[in-house]
């Protein structure tokens, strides 16, 4: 049987900024390709929830970035 050991202090920090990063960037791509190519959403008329979509993903990938940074 393992176990799984737990991260505390700053490598769970770090995991957490990675994580934000990540998440961030596929939200993104995602929201990119459904604005260009209309592939995983459907694409169609609906323009705003893209670009807020974008905008969003933008806006956690800096905070994510800003707080990795802070930890340095």
């Amino acid at each position: 049987m393992t176990t799984l050991a737990t991260a505390k202090g700053s490598g769970m920090e770090k995991y957490l900024c990675y994580g934000a990063l990540g998440v961030a960037g596929l939200m993104g791509l995602l929201f990119l390709l459904d604005l260009i190519v209309g592939f995983p959403f459907g694409g169609g008329p609906f323009i705003a929830p893209d670009v807020l979509g974008i905008l969003a993903s933008g806006v956690v990938g800096f905070l994510g970035f800003n707080a990795m940074k802070e930890l340095k």
